[in-house]
């Protein structure tokens, strides 16, 4: 509950589990033994790392910020954990202003702009199918992750 409260300060515990289900956090909250008021350790140790991501997700809701940064925020996730997390994420950012920082091309397709950073300095911009058209660096890196999102072992 305080860990979530960190977005607001003010806030009710009825304000912070409304952040917290649209956050995708009913369900591991439910596990824990004491639900929103257990204690999950030194920078949430005793959480996933999906977990620890949908409760800096609730604090999000929380503050209501009309500005999201977002850095690699579905990284180094399973599966089912990026799938709470990019549907949590597409609430959040409904009518904000968002910046998100990737190297997964797919995370950016339905953006408004994308900006190819490259040794840092902006290489190319643009929408995601400009960018496909005339872009070099995007259409590359969209072609490299879609041959290697179908290898196996």
């Amino acid at each position: 509950m305080e860990n979530i409260r960190i977005g607001r300060k003010d806030a009710t515990d009825e304000e912070v589990i409304a952040a917290a289900r649209l956050a995708n956090c009913e369900e591991f909250a439910a596990k824990l033994s004491d639900g929103y008021h257990s204690m999950i350790g030194e920078n949430g140790c005793e959480l996933s790392g999906g977990e620890r991501q949908r409760i800096s997700i609730a604090r999000a809701f929380l503050k209501n910020s009309p500005i999201i940064l977002l850095d690699e925020a579905t990284a180094s996730l399973d599966v089912e954990n990026e799938t709470l997390i990019q549907a949590a994420l597409s609430r959040l950012i409904k009518d904000k202003t968002v910046l998100v920082i990737v190297h997964r091309m797919r995370t950016v397709s339905g953006a408004d702009k994308v900006v190819v950073l490259s040794d840092g300095s902006v290489a190319e911009w643009g929408t995601p199918e400009e960018l496909m058209d005339t872009g070099r660096i995007y259409p590359h890196m969209v072609k490299l992750q879609m041959i290697s999102r179908d290898w196996g072992i």
